[in-house]
């Protein structure tokens, strides 16, 4: 952007800031930054004898999480790991999951985090990509590594269990898992060693202390997977860390003395869940409330039944899934003060029968893997859930641009663009994509599609690439799947755009039912009701259940696909 731009651009002098919480700065200060390594051990040494997570019923001070983490980098030195070497992760959030992070940190090492779900030609990319050295990986998820481990040119295999770090409940948890539920299918790993080992070992040997900086690179994020090619962004320390002092400096007027219970469903190897449940928990002395399978109601349940918490994080399907299960609606959510939703579109109809359940505001915020993630987040005090993503958080800017590149007009829409101490500093090894993201000044394109209010509150209409032209106008697949799922017989629903004779583009609308005598003649009557008629869809197909990611995204793509290649045949 021009210096003409800038001084033209009506973003610059961050209204937003005149909206904040009266406790909350309008900057941080960048110059005091530390490192993840330093966070951690300031955490581990503040908060010594406080619980840091638990999981299955077990409990991990912070004086044995660091115990652990320092036998996991310990035992990586004598494999003879070095600075800026990338490890990856590939596991849900299982005790071991923490540990294993602080310790590849405090090793010099850069952490990749995998998704367990990964088939094994995605798992081959990311590994190769990121050229990473060895991978800790669950063992109910190790047969996907040794499918392609041939191909992996990994020096080693980690073999955790979901019962490390549990003491005697481990053992339990172990059997329940591969000898009860049949979880762990048979795998042959020949360069193997498992957790119990990598500690036992690690903690023979003492540590050689690492210099760790804050501009050291501390994650590959991988992120565009949903759309395109998986991609790492570069996280280095000091966007982790800052994110964390953003949120916090947001948080401080209502969270209170203290001690905090965060229920920790998101996964930690997605961005949101490593900043939110883990590095924030970690900062302010929190428990971590470990969540390994989010996607299990009930068990869930079961571990909110016996575990008080006053923090809940989640994502728009995840708060839904759990107000449809009887014994998640009968506990006792007196003691939770914040509700936070991110990673996607919260809608209306969800956000407010939370707040008839548990009496608490859900406050979405907004982000991505490439800014760590925080960018926007509504006010805490929030009375009703506005719909919209909230102000920038400190330190950050924000400026709406046309299709030009210019700055649009004070309330049109445009594209989304993002300049602070949490933004990446680029795609690893694609300096081509990092070029067409980024700008010569910084800021972060997000590819969303955004409108600010003059107060700087800002709303996200969709993203660029999922917008659906009409004969010339546009629908946002969002807008149109916030007015489905207000009909009192829809679950969930995902709208996509499919070629168009008549029109360009049509939209179509992929339905999950909560009656079963929901009719498309039913439904496209309720929709013309809020909409213009273009932006109704005319084809309606019902679905038991929606595609998701694993962390509860809705996979238009995948739908769009199906579409496709059936309108084929």
């Amino acid at each position: 952007m021009s210096v003409t731009d800038r001084a033209q651009d009506p973003y610059a002098a961050r209204p937003w800031t005149k909206s904040y919480p009266p406790e909350s700065p309008a900057d941080i200060d960048c110059d005091k930054l530390a490192s993840l390594v330093d966070v951690f051990k300031k955490a581990t040494r503040d908060y010594a004898q406080r619980p840091a997570f638990e999981s299955f019923g077990a409990v991990l001070t912070y004086a044995e999480l660091d115990t652990a983490a320092q036998a996991v980098a310990s035992w990586l030195q004598a494999q003879g790991v070095e600075k800026g070497d990338r490890i990856a992760i590939m596991a849900p959030n299982v005790m071991a999951y923490p540990a294993v992070i602080f310790g590849i940190l405090m090793a010099g090492g850069v952490v990749v985090n995998v998704n367990p779900l990964y088939t094994p030609h995605e798992l081959q990319h990311q590994i190769s990509d990121s050229g990473a050295k060895m991978v800790f990986v669950l063992e109910n998820f190790a047969h996907t590594v040794a499918a392609v481990w041939p191909e992996l040119a990994l020096d080693h295999a980690i073999i955790v269990s979901p019962g490390d770090l549990l003491r005697f409940r481990g053992v339990v948890v172990n059997a329940v898992s591969r000898y009860v539920k049949c979880a762990v299918p048979k795998f042959r790993i020949p360069e193997s060693t498992p957790f119990s080992q990598v500690l036992a070992e690690g903690r023979k040997r003492p540590l050689q202390p690492t210099s760790v900086s804050r501009d050291d690179v501390a994650f590959l994020q991988y992120t565009g997977g949903t759309t395109g090619v998986a991609k790492g962004a570069v996280l280095l320390h000091r966007n982790l860390t800052a994110n964390v002092a953003q949120a916090a400096s947001w948080l401080d007027g209502i969270l209170g003395a203290g001690p905090h219970v965060m229920v920790a469903a998101l996964p930690f190897y997605h961005i949101f869940g490593l900043t939110c449940c883990c590095v924030l928990v970690l900062s302010i002395g929190a428990k971590g409330l470990l969540i390994a399978n989010p996607r299990d109601i009930a068990g869930f349940t079961r571990i909110l039944r016996g575990s008080p918490f006053t923090m809940f994080s989640g994502v728009n399907t995840l708060y839904a899934a759990l107000m449809e299960n009887a014994d998640f609606r009968a506990l006792d959510f007196s003691r939770m003060g914040f509700c936070i939703s991110g990673g996607m579109a919260t809608q209306d109809v969800v956000a407010k029968r939370w707040k008839q359940l548990t009496g608490r505001t859900i406050i979405e915020g907004y982000g991505l893997s490439e800014t760590s993630p925080i960018v926007t987040i509504n006010r805490p005090d929030l009375a009703e859930f506005s719909g919209a993503i909230g102000y920038p958080v400190a330190s950050t800017e924000i400026s709406i641009r046309n299709d030009d590149g210019a700055p649009a007009p004070q309330g049109e829409r445009g594209e989304l663009w993002v300049r602070g101490p949490q933004v990446m500093q680029g795609y690893w090894n694609r300096p081509d994509e990092t070029a067409t993201a980024m700008d010569a000044d910084g800021f972060f394109h997000t590819g969303d599609v955004a409108v600010m209010a003059p107060d700087g509150l800002v709303k996200i209409v969709d993203r660029l690439k999922d917008m659906i032209l009409v004969s010339g106008f546009n629908v946002y697949p969002n807008e149109v799947e916030n007015v489905l799922t207000q009909h009192p017989k829809v679950k969930e629903a995902a709208v996509i755009g499919v070629p168009s004779e008549h029109s360009g583009e049509a939209p179509v609308a992929f339905v999950v039912r909560r009656d079963p005598s929901l009719t498309a003649e039913e439904l496209r009557a309720f929709a013309h009701e809020t909409l213009t008629s273009y932006k109704v869809p005319r084809i309606y197909e019902f679905r038991d259940e929606l595609p998701k990611t694993n962390v509860g995204k809705i996979l238009r793509r995948v739908l769009r696909e199906e579409y496709l290649a059936r309108e084929k045949v």
